[in-house]
């Protein structure tokens, strides 16, 4: 039976967490940790040697940190990483996301103690996510990312002011962060429709997220707001922790932000946002779905579909965990299948293909 266990090398300063985090890999039964490494470069040495399916990574560490061990891996001997972030420092935040920009699959939040009451959540979590590191396509993350070169302009970008009657509503979880900085960094500020997303991550992290697009981006990014109008050329991120839908009809319509129960586990989920903006918004609507485990989205894009409007899935190949964008394919079908790289070309086309018919 141990033979079939995938491993894992647990790499953290503290010798009391790579104790604890040791503890909480082994007590699933379905890994085994075969070493500990105390920084980056011992890490290093520890991978040459072991050779470990799995590295689980502490962002802050001396000598060579976990961004620059990251990097090192994925250049010399790539395989699935996931990154240990603790609370409370945006540095820290801001290191985990360009951690996912450059590879890594997934991030978990230490816990704080070894009686902490996150306890049995932070172990839930770190499970999840190497079970999402297992399923990792390795030939997704290798790909270079389509990165844009950050809006640099003085000029303060104008925030949309007319009402959307046109909405691109995306879903994205595991390798989502990535995904989303391939795509919204390029869709253009004559977009003339808003643009909804839902990432599956904690609050702090969706706010520096949503940062991180903004200065990139052309179109303004935010975190959306309760009570917040819908307007065209706006990029809205849903915060975590909270479900994000939106009211009204086309032209007058406004977000909802609410703390309902978890949905596939998370909050926010997509399938409430996809849900509601078929309701609202009928054949004016395309939902996307890109990569992340589990089937987030799958429901909502038929929703999407059944009401008139038009459905994208993600591809295999660029797919970091092709889970959703599969789960959504067999349910809803789609209008197009597509590489990240080629989403923001495929949203504009459909958006035009949209405003001509409600045009019309």
């Amino acid at each position: 039976m141990s033979d079939q266990l995938s491993t894992v090398l647990v790499v953290d300063d503290s010798a009391f967490m790579r104790k604890l985090i040791s503890e909480m890999i082994e007590s699933s039964g379905e890994y085994r940790v075969v070493g500990t490494a105390t920084d980056g470069l011992d890490a290093l040495e520890q991978i040459r040697t072991l050779s470990p399916d799995i590295v689980t990574l502490d962002i802050e560490m001396p000598r060579l940190d976990g961004l620059q061990a990251l990097e090192q891996i994925m250049r010399e001997m790539p395989r699935p990483v996931v990154m240990l972030s603790a609370a409370g420092s945006e540095r820290g935040n801001e290191m985990t996301l360009r951690a996912l920009d450059r590879g890594a699959i997934e991030f978990v939040r230490k816990p704080s103690g070894p009686i902490s009451i996150d306890l049995l959540a932070v172990r839930e979590a770190l499970i999840s996510a190497l079970n999402a590191a297992r399923a990792v396509n390795m030939a997704g993350v290798r790909t270079p990312p389509n990165a844009a070169a950050p809006v640099l302009s003085d000029e303060p970008r104008k925030r949309g002011i007319t009402a959307a009657t046109l909405v691109v509503a995306i879903a994205a979880s595991t390798g989502g962060p990535r995904a989303l900085g391939e795509i919204i960094p390029h869709l253009r500020e004559n977009l003339e429709a808003a643009v909804l997303i839902v990432q599956h991550m904690p609050r702090e992290f969706t706010r520096t997220l949503s940062h991180r697009l903004d200065v990139m981006s052309s179109l303004p990014v935010s975190e959306a707001e309760d009570g917040e109008p819908l307007r065209e050329n706006q990029v809205y991120l849903a915060p975590g922790g909270f479900h994000m839908r939106v009211g009204g009809e086309p032209g007058n319509a406004a977000i909802h932000l609410d703390s309902a129960p978890t949905i596939w586990g998370v909050r926010p989920a997509a399938d409430p946002l996809f849900v509601s903006v078929a309701e609202v918004f009928g054949a004016a609507a395309i939902g996307v779905v890109l990569t992340g485990m589990g089937r987030d989205g799958a429901e909502g894009l038929r929703r999407i579909r059944d009401a008139g409007g038009l459905g994208v899935v993600q591809d295999r190949d660029s797919s970091i965990i092709y889970g959703m964008p599969q789960a959504a394919l067999a349910l809803a079908g789609a209008d197009r299948v597509a590489a990240a790289r080629d989403m923001p070309r495929v949203i504009r086309d459909l958006c035009r293909t949209k405003q001509r018919t409600i045009g019309g």
